[in-house]
């Protein structure tokens, strides 16, 4: 695997011009030559957190294709001009699958992708589909419904908190997800919730654990890319819920379960439909069924009978026999967005822009 830094790359990354002459998607079924593939990350890669799983997916390809790829991953690309100069130097400099690995990269990747229609281009978090753009998600609420149903048994304040690093959909639903979780244990517990507005930043991240603390939040999910929320948790002897990888190890023994993120399955489907050019531009949403959510071990403090529970509610959801946003539903302010008997349509969950009865904090 080539590795290269983000100030490395973009020094080669400026104007280039437009891929011509290069075969398309079914003539790299016979390409003698290894497929070039090119990952972009957001941040650098930790040992936990949402790049580290993304890594994963890559470590993946070259365990399951070896020396038939050849990659190059640039890390720390988050500002979208960077994005859109790094996205059209891997394309234009032989790619033939590119990917994009945060919500910050679709503009970028809209931009460039029209003028490589014979390059591959996968967008984890994206929402914009082109001929030669296809995207993929995790059913993040799916894992925080069951990781708040394990707060809803371990909580003996009745208060859990959230932290989330931007208010859009992506964070918004889980973080009611969360909570609903919680009530379908107890109805009466609250989820006091604060956003960073920014994915990394440890210091709002701690403070913010620490204020959730003090408001008498005894469970703490911090859905950033870093293990702040959990370590304070710990520390303050609350318990905690890890987002992407499995954070117990900086829990101080209070880490109750994360939803973790596996994206091995895209990365190496991909990789295979293009060699064999069969790869075609697709939205994929999955989540505990799908693989892309796993719960992580769960905390041997939980009672075991409640963790027979919690894994019943993982096979449940999976089948669809229990769905998060089953109704009713009730905004902040009593409106019903989901009749009893009903759940709300995909649609209304990726787009969630409202907060469930019961949370505690504002969106705007």
């Amino acid at each position: 695997m080539n590795g290269f830094s983000r100030r490395t790359f973009l020094k080669g990354a400026g104007a280039t011009g437009l891929a011509l002459g290069a075969p398309g998607f079914a003539g790299l079924a016979h390409a003698q030559e290894p497929l070039k593939i090119g990952v972009v990350y957001v941040s650098p890669v930790a040992e936990i957190g949402w790049t580290k799983q993304h890594s994963l997916g890559v470590d993946a390809i070259k365990a399951e294709l070896g020396d038939k790829v050849d990659m190059t991953v640039i890390d720390n690309i988050f500002n979208p001009q960077d994005a859109e100069r790094v996205f059209r130097e891997l394309a234009a400099s032989g790619n033939k699958l590119v990917f994009g690995t945060s919500f910050s990269h679709g503009t970028p990747l809209q931009k460039v992708a029209p003028r490589f229609p014979d390059v591959a281009f996968e967008h984890c978090s994206g929402i914009v589909h082109l001929n030669n753009l296809g995207t993929f998600e995790a059913k993040y609420y799916e894992g925080t419904y069951v990781a708040g149903a394990a707060a809803g048994h371990m909580t003996k304040s009745g208060k859990i908190g959230f932290i989330g690093g931007f208010p859009i959909p992506d964070i918004v639903g889980p973080a009611n997800a969360l909570l609903l979780g919680a009530q379908s244990v107890n109805p009466d517990v609250t989820c006091n919730t604060i956003f960073l507005n920014s994915w990394f930043d440890p210091g709002k991240e701690k403070e913010a654990a620490n204020t959730l603390v003090s408001q008498g939040c005894d469970v703490i999910c911090s859905m950033t890319d870093t293990a702040t929320g959990v370590q304070v948790a710990g520390e303050k002897g609350a318990w905690s819920i890890g987002y992407a990888s499995d954070m117990s190890p900086f829990g101080n023994g209070k880490h109750l379960t994360a939803f973790v993120l596996d994206w091995s399955s895209e990365y190496v489907g991909a990789a295979k439909a293009v060699s064999a050019g069969t790869w075609k531009a697709e939205e994929r949403w999955k989540g505990l069924a799908g693989g892309f959510v796993k719960m992580a071990p769960y905390n041997e403090a939980i009672p075991t009978e409640v963790q027979a529970e919690l894994k019943q509610l993982e096979a449940d959801i999976g089948s669809g026999a229990v769905h998060p946003y089953a109704g009713e539903l009730q905004d902040q302010d009593g409106n019903v967005k989901a009749a009893a008997g009903s759940v709300l349509s995909d649609p209304d969950i990726r787009s969630m822009n409202w907060f469930v009865k019961g949370m505690i904090g504002q969106l705007g």
